[in-house]
């Protein structure tokens, strides 16, 4: 274990910059990159039931820089009511070639680094290259990232957040605003969706809040927090107006409740889907078709992104 770095929030945050993160996971979505099936468990508790999550991966290049990770994740929505984060993890890095530890991460913001870096390469591919106008639906601690994220591949100007309790939305806009940001809440969620180039959800929602009556057209729909077959974050509507992407195919047909439930009731095909990350990174999935139409993109995450995010910490570490 000697030489092992404990790497904190604060010094990953120091070390990524989003346009080298979103680069590093276009690249690593070209790689030979192993991610086994990730261990998803069940946490029944008396105050509040929460999940386990375990994803491994590895680099399968063939070289002593390989690397090896493994994230673990608890996601627990009552620890809101407690003043706590909702999602809390280690990311643990090893050496593929020996399988020697390197270092142990703070996974919590690992992972907020690593999905909005993932929304935003999406956004790269498929939203309008003038959209301006983002609006964030949750204002949890993915939603900053979401913004500076997008900001780095779109020329975001104006962000407008909605929240289900809107003091928290008018304390994100004031951190935005700081940033240069035009930033404000607002109350009214349809206008909020219908005012914006990209929508980006981010809620651990089980009832559909971006509604496809309010989508206009030429926006980009970018859904990230639900992570299971019950959560919905847009609604059959939304589904059928949009061109639907997803960051892989397996977990979303599997994980995402976004895709989930249109496929099983039919509002949604499997060969509906226009492509995955693996395709717009390899230039074989078709991208926007037009100024007019909408694009929607929804992630479950995967483990090819921690492991990106980590390495490149890593690299910065070692100079």
């Amino acid at each position: 274990m000697e030489g092992l770095r404990l790497v904190s929030a604060e010094e990953i945050g120091r070390l990524l910059t989003f346009p080298a993160l979103i680069d590093a996971l276009d690249n690593a979505f070209r790689r030979r990159i192993v991610t086994p099936v990730r261990h998803h468990h069940h946490v029944e508790r008396p105050g509040g039931d929460g999940t386990l999550l375990l994803m491994p991966a590895w680099s399968a290049d063939g070289t002593e820089d390989d690397v090896m990770g493994t994230k673990l994740v608890s996601v627990f929505p009552g620890n809101n009511a407690r003043g706590l984060d909702s999602v809390i993890g280690l990311y643990v890095l090893n050496s593929a070639a020996t399988g020697e530890p390197r270092a142990v991460m703070d996974g919590r913001t690992l992972t907020v680094w690593r999905t909005a870096a993932a929304s935003a390469l999406a956004a790269r591919y498929l939203a309008r290259e003038d959209a301006s106008r983002l609006t964030i639906i949750g204002a949890g601690a993915l939603a900053p990232y979401l913004a500076r994220a997008h900001a780095s591949v779109r020329p975001i100007r104006t962000v407008t957040i909605w929240n289900r309790t809107l003091e928290r939305a008018d304390a994100l806009a004031a951190t935005l605003r700081t940033e240069g940001f035009d930033a404000r809440a607002e109350a009214d969620r349809g206008a909020a969706i219908a005012d914006a180039d990209i929508v980006s959800s981010a809620t651990l929602s089980a009832a559909p809040l971006v509604e496809g009556r309010y989508l206009r057209p030429g926006q980009h729909v970018d859904l990230v927090g639900g992570f299971t077959p019950t959560m919905r974050e847009a609604d059959d509507e939304a589904i059928r107006r949009a061109r639907v992407y997803v960051d892989t195919r397996a977990g979303a047909g599997k994980e995402a409740g976004d895709i989930v439930i249109p496929l099983a009731s039919g509002v949604l095909t499997p060969q509906a889907i226009q492509g995955d990350l693996f395709e717009l990174a390899a230039g074989t999935a078709p991208r926007r078709g037009g100024a007019e139409e909408i694009t929607l993109f929804k992630s479950v995450g995967t483990a090819i992104e921690d492991l990106a995010a980590a390495e490149l910490v890593w690299k910065a570490l070692k100079g």
